[in-house]
């Protein structure tokens, strides 16, 4: 009677494990629509000067594979990584070099943080959290909300109105702005282009301009810079990829990315190949977290 109940214990973890493996939370994909090797990919990319990853700001499989890929590149790089992301502005860098040195707790700097994200604590404290465990830096990439607003409202002429220390949380636009880049925003609306698109796609490139822009700057020769960014802000080799080698060529920068499993089926084999470097194909019923 014991061997027939172990027998069917072993039976049903046989069956749960099948099932699991029919249903994976996500695979991860190379360009060539592979299944790629994890630890390969992490020495892959820590050959690179900066590695972007694109997510879906509120899928968990995203968020887990950062904190998991940051602690592989310490292994890599120890004091060499930094980090970069879209989630924190500028003007809050100071806030945020502060927390990281210890100066308070933080309780403290949480009320200090501008528009700080919603899924901060389940989605980006973990890697905050890590930066300051191992003294590394961590870069507010992105432009000021209010900046982004008022090109979106006004256009890129705006700028001609701003302060210096207003301008100098802003990335290079003037000097490189391409609406050509961002044509495709015009074909996610359809047939309803609103008048103001160009102001839109600007203020669009403000962002990935100002990412870049603080890239760039805290870039060390040697160093590997890992930035979290919306997967539209990477992919394709444009956004803030398409900025850093505008601003500064040279470097040399890989990309991931997340992408649902519908959307994975319906790409072509050419589509696999510029999206990004590597591909984190996650279930489309995937539990979201909170914005």
């Amino acid at each position: 009677m014991k061997q027939i109940k172990l027998s069917a214990i072993i039976l049903l973890i046989n069956i749960s494990f099948v099932i699991a493996q029919s249903q994976p939370a996500y695979e991860l994909f190379n360009q060539k629509g592979k299944i790629a090797n994890y630890d390969k990919m992490i020495k892959d990319l820590a050959k690179s000067d900066m590695v972007f990853f694109g997510e879906y700001h509120t899928n968990p499989i995203s968020h887990w594979m950062q904190i998991e890929m940051a602690k592989s590149f310490y292994k890599e790089k120890g004091d060499k990584l930094f980090f970069g992301a879209e989630m924190f502005e500028k003007g809050n860098q100071l806030v945020l070099d502060e927390y990281l040195a210890g100066f308070y707790e933080e309780d403290k700097m949480l009320p200090e943080i501008t528009q700080l994200w919603g899924n901060y604590a389940t989605d980006y404290k973990p890697l905050v959290e890590f930066a300051k465990e191992k003294k590394l830096r961590f870069i507010a990439s992105n432009i000021p909300r209010r900046y982004a607003a008022m090109i979106n409202k006004k256009g890129i002429d705006v700028l001609d109105e701003l302060s210096s220390e207003a301008l100098a949380m802003i990335g290079p636009l003037k000097e490189h702005f391409d609406a050509s880049v961002y044509a495709d925003m015009k074909d996610k609306m359809g047939g309803h282009v609103p008048p103001d698109m160009l102001n839109i796609q600007t203020a669009q490139a403000a962002k990935d301009a100002t990412m870049a822009h603080f890239s760039i700057n805290n870039f060390n020769p040697g160093d590997l810079y890992f930035h979290l960014d919306g997967a539209y802000h990477s992919d394709y080799g444009r956004g803030i990829i398409w900025w850093v080698n505008k601003i500064k060529p040279g470097y040399a920068i890989k990309s991931i990315t997340t992408v649902l499993r519908s959307e994975w089926n319906k790409m072509t084999d050419e589509e696999k190949a510029q999206i990004a470097n590597y591909i984190i194909v996650v279930a489309d019923n995937m539990t979201q977290t909170k914005r």
